[in-house]
């Protein structure tokens, strides 16, 4: 167990659930399915969203970018820094877009700078992945893209049902990860584009803190997907780069997925 899990395992023996919340590198998009050729807007927020609790400061990702087609699509040059407002305080984030023109997946990936946790005494670098889709047509959800630590999907991850299952796997430096501990995330409270701020929350966090699940012997897990929204995983500590500027370094795996109610 590192250091990171360590310490969240504490906070919870304690019984202090706020302290056990997770951390989570968003790359939001109020739509994830795209109808029109257009610009999306994007917003990179580093946040607690499911209890729309505390926002880190957030400083310029090494790498934002989309995947279309096995192509690259450099985003740096779209981001505007912002101040998002959360319920408690407010932190520094950013906008961005993406162009979607073609058919097909577009797979948003985001390299943070690893943000330094005092409450930990650890770095945090949370390597982000989100799906956007045009037409239904399936083209890249389900390659991995050779990142330092990834999920890789094995349910569609723009397509899932409430109600349903999402699998993934566990990859750092494309090998399985066994044992990994992942963090389940909701979106309580969508964050407005308008305001810069979240929007009113329709689901509370577990009482008893993080929602934990665990990696197999051959990186595959599976969780239950109770409600329609925006769910992100983190399997956490799976990286290779385990130090930075002299101090623990957690690499972290992220990815988000959305689920949808069957009318």
């Amino acid at each position: 167990m590192n250091v990171r899990n360590y310490l969240l395992a504490g906070f919870a023996s304690l019984g202090l659930a706020g302290a056990a919340h997770a951390h989570f590198q968003l790359a939001y998009t109020a739509y994830t399915l795209i109808e029109k050729p257009g610009d999306v807007p994007v917003k990179l927020i580093f946040w607690h969203p499911f209890e729309n609790g505390h926002v880190m400061d957030m400083a310029p990702p090494l790498e934002f970018y989309a995947v279309h087609r096995g192509e690259k699509i450099d985003l740096m040059e779209t981001l505007q820094p912002i101040t998002f407002k959360g319920s408690s305080n407010e932190a520094a984030a950013f906008d961005g877009s993406v162009p979607v023109k073609r058919s097909g997946d577009y797979v948003l990936v985001v390299v943070p700078e690893p943000y330094f946790e005092e409450s930990e005494n650890l770095f945090i670098q949370q390597i982000t992945k989100v799906y956007l889709n045009r037409n239904t047509i399936p083209t890249d959800w389900d390659r991995p893209l050779g990142l330092a630590t990834e999920i890789l999907p094995l349910t569609k991850p723009t397509n899932v049902l409430a109600g349903s299952s999402f699998t993934g796997r566990v990859l750092s430096e494309g090998q399985a990860v066994a044992g990994a501990e992942i963090e389940v995330e909701y979106i309580a409270a969508e964050p407005s584009f308008e305001t810069n701020s979240p929007q009113a929350a329709t689901a509370q966090p577990s009482p008893a803190g993080t929602v934990v699940v665990l990696s197999d012997e051959n990186g595959y897990f599976s969780f239950g997907i109770p409600k329609a929204g925006h769910w992100g995983f983190a399997a956490l500590g799976t990286g290779a780069e385990t130090e930075h500027d002299g101090k623990e370094l957690s690499q972290d795996a992220v990815i988000w997925i959305r689920a949808w109610d069957i009318e």
